[in-house]
């Protein structure tokens, strides 16, 4: 059986794709190179906001169903400072227009809209070629080779389906997170669990923060972020769990030990996630038969908008696909102009919300901008 759109990457973008040209009867396979779809852990907390990640759902037919995910109650924020003393705190009023979902439980609603057979496990990439007639070959690790004949990149930070397009590489950004987890929190942990509160909880300086949020479970999930070169990383011996949660910590001397015991209770080992990120406003001339999506096109620093934008991505491509039939190259272009121009929107709003939360007015830019948009 022919599949005229092959989708390299089965995250959160790839799958919207694949499910709208499902509703729309265009066949598609996806490739995955994660050997089944609970390999590993597929990350925290995403709030899917309603000018983009829901309408892309409701495109897939999947928005009623994207609403039994709803965690109510996780919309609540609240900013402390180095002492745990509260700055802000915004409660969930059920007025938001972010409702949080776990991120894999919405990859499995997606995976679960899809035919049996769409995605292909332990499908990893090694290498694409481009055939000079618009058409790509997929060379794969074991080295099988698929041809496609529309090739979509939604493969991530380190796209291999990139360089046919863009010679842009990600760079480190200078800040990295550290991922740790406690669990049964309010039991286990109950200082830690009163600080965090129903929801996202932040306690920012300049060059750090501790971020947490409350997920399904009991559980209390935290990106611990530092401003360091890849070296000092690199001497952390992340193997040795408690070293490595004690000299993590240590870059936080002083802070109120509620705030701490996110790093050093952690009920896992911590996980460096070096933060990357592509050229702001990153683009590409046409190239025929192939294009990008997600992190593939647009990788940026963690800003609330890197899933919403994917399935964005997805969406649009998939109707546009299906409303060009036969005129690839015409739904290519119509997708990549969209893509881009909100793209670069969207980096360069992170790009100043990262300033806020780890530059040098730390914490009370946040405050301040938070009482300004509440001016508005």
């Amino acid at each position: 059986m022919r599949h005229p759109v092959t989708i390299i990457g089965a995250g959160l973008g790839g799958l919207v794709l694949a499910r709208v040209l499902h509703v729309h009867d265009i066949p598609a396979v996806v490739f995955e190179a994660e050997p089944s779809p609970d390999s590993r852990p597929q990350g925290g907390m995403l709030d899917i906001h309603d000018h983009n990640g829901q309408p892309a759902l409701d495109a897939a037919g999947l928005l009623d169903r994207f609403q039994d995910l709803v965690l109510e109650g996780r919309q609540a924020m609240r900013l402390l400072d180095r002492d745990g003393g509260v700055l802000l705190d915004e409660p969930d009023d059920g007025t938001g227009g972010r409702p949080e979902v776990q991120r894999g439980e919405l990859r499995r609603l997606l995976l679960d809209s899809l035919p049996d057979g769409t995605v292909r496990w332990g499908r990893k990439v090694a290498a694409v070629r481009p055939r000079g007639d618009g058409r790509h070959e997929v060379v794969f690790a074991d080295g099988a080779v698929h041809l496609a004949d529309l090739l979509v990149g939604a493969d991530g930070a380190w796209s291999k389906v990139r360089p046919l397009l863009s010679g842009a590489e990600p760079r480190y950004t200078g800040r990295s997170f550290v991922e740790t987890y406690l669990h049964d929190a309010d039991t286990r942990h109950p200082a830690a669990a009163k600080a965090v509160g129903g929801g996202a909880m932040l306690a920012l300086a300049p060059g750090k923060g501790i971020q947490a949020h409350r997920e399904r479970g009991d559980t209390l999930h935290t990106y611990v972020a530092l401003e360091h070169p890849r070296d000092w990383f690199a001497a952390v011996d992340f193997t040795d769990a408690a070293a490595a949660t004690a000299r993590i910590a240590a870059e936080f001397p002083g802070w109120a030990t509620e705030l701490t015991a996110l790093i050093t209770e952690s009920d896992t080992a911590p996980v460096l996630r070096p933060l990357h990120e592509l050229p702001v406003g990153h683009r590409w001339e046409r190239v025929p038969g192939v294009t990008l999506l997600g992190d593939a096109a647009h990788l940026t620093v963690p800003n609330g908008e890197g899933a919403n934008l994917a399935m964005l991505d997805g969406a649009e491509l998939g109707a546009a696909l299906a409303a060009h039939p036969g005129d690839v190259e015409t739904a290519l272009a119509e997708h990549e102009r969209a893509m881009f121009t909100r793209s670069a929107e969207a980096a360069a709003d992170g790009a100043v919300a990262h300033e806020l939360m780890f530059g040098p007015d730390a914490p009370h830019a946040v405050v301040d901008f938070f009482a300004a948009a509440g001016q508005e």
